[in-house]
């Protein structure tokens, strides 16, 4: 890797898009965040950079659900789930969207392992219940 992207890939740029998130500069953050993974692979890194780039992904998908375009914020969260299997935020926030699409069955497969990885995740509970339910729903109404 060039030495020049490297550096640029630092915890410095990450944090940067962080702040960006979190002050809702959604436009900068995304550009940062895409900075930050473009120039990570989770491969032969530590466990802490795979965190690092899976919580890129996963803000960067949140960023892209908040546009509306769920099909690239699910990339994302699927990329973030494959840099760290382990962390549950990017399944529940998969489940939400495929939830939301009608797709019930994956989303009861990503909230189940929500809580297989964190069984005091509250919102993956409550939204397990409801795609359970909306499921059932849909069965009866046969459509």
């Amino acid at each position: 890797m060039d030495p020049d992207i490297a550096a640029e890939a630092t915890p410095d740029l990450l944090s940067a898009a962080e702040t960006d998130f979190q002050e809702q500069h959604f436009e900068k953050a995304e550009e940062l965040y895409s900075r930050y993974i473009d120039h990570c692979a989770c491969a032969g890194r530590s466990k802490s950079s795979c965190h690092d780039l899976a919580t890129a992904l996963n803000n960067r998908g949140q960023i892209k659900y908040l546009r509306v375009d769920f099909y690239e914020a699910m990339d994302d969260y699927t990329a973030a789930i494959e840099a760290q299997p382990d962390f549950e935020v990017p399944y529940y926030n998969r489940g939400l969207i495929l939830y939301r699409l009608g797709f019930f069955d994956e989303a009861l497969r990503d909230f189940k392992k929500v809580l297989d990885l964190n069984p005091n995740f509250e919102d993956a509970a409550l939204s397990l219940k409801q795609t359970i339910h909306d499921k059932e729903e849909k069965i009866k109404r046969n459509y």
